[in-house]
């Protein structure tokens, strides 16, 4: 038997744009919850608060939360706000979906958060979440990113060509074969935390083969038109 090992460049973890992929459906349900009447009037509530400092720690609070809001928010938030679990829920639900709309849609200019707020909000209020969002909108779109539950991504592959040999009184074999080994990282979220590297090997004749090149390089093609528009 003769065999050849062989490492790929590890080239096939290109990022690609966010916007395609929140398109493609990876943000959580309620990430991206349409702003309404209802959320702005529930924002007045921003008002209470003693200073700007308080409104940007509850901002980055509730971007992080669920859209409910833990207990422990909706307490913090009705003893510095001074209001009802109530009102402190709603508040909490309306920042999430502001928030969360700002990263989803990638608005990334004052103009484009500010054209969000309706006509007669509070100019002050709506000034400082605007100027909040833009200080954070790029760790809160990285986190969005890191913290989804996707599929189980590509980390290496490895490929061999063995001679499949074999001899009896009648005939003799010798069939070239390709051990293609992937090895798979599953998403921390699904692991308690902590990711997991598995291994798969596939054995491919060398029709297979030119079918799962040909294949793969009509994938490559694809991707590079849609990164190059």
């Amino acid at each position: 038997m003769q065999s050849s090992l062989n490492k790929l460049p590890r080239d096939y973890n290109h990022p690609l744009f966010f916007r395609c992929w929140v398109a493609s459906g990876h943000m959580r349900e309620g990430s991206m919850a349409a702003v309404g009447e209802e959320d702005f009037a529930a924002l007045q509530i921003l008002l209470k608060a003693s200073s700007k400092d308080v409104v940007r720690q509850l901002c980055q609070e509730c971007f992080s939360s669920s859209a409910g809001g833990s207990d422990k928010l909706i307490e913090n938030t009705c003893s510095s706000l001074s209001v009802t679990p109530n009102e402190a829920s709603q508040l909490i639900r309306s920042l999430h979906n502001l928030t969360r709309h700002t990263v989803y849609h990638g608005l990334t200019s004052a103009e484009e958060i500010l054209a969000l707020f309706p006509e007669g909000f509070h100019q002050n209020l709506k000034n400082l979440l605007t100027k909040i969002i833009l200080e954070n909108v790029s760790s809160w779109r990285n986190e969005a990113q890191a913290s989804q539950i996707s599929l189980p991504r590509l980390v290496d592959l490895d490929w061999r060509v063995d001679i499949k040999t074999s001899s009896d009184s009648i005939s003799r074999m010798a069939v070239p074969t390709c051990l293609l080994q992937l090895k798979i990282q599953e998403d921390a979220a699904l692991c308690g935390n902590d990711f997991t590297t598995s291994a798969l090997t596939v054995e491919l004749n060398k029709q297979t083969l030119d079918t799962m090149l040909d294949g793969l390089g009509r994938i490559r093609d694809q991707l590079s038109a849609v990164a190059n528009k």
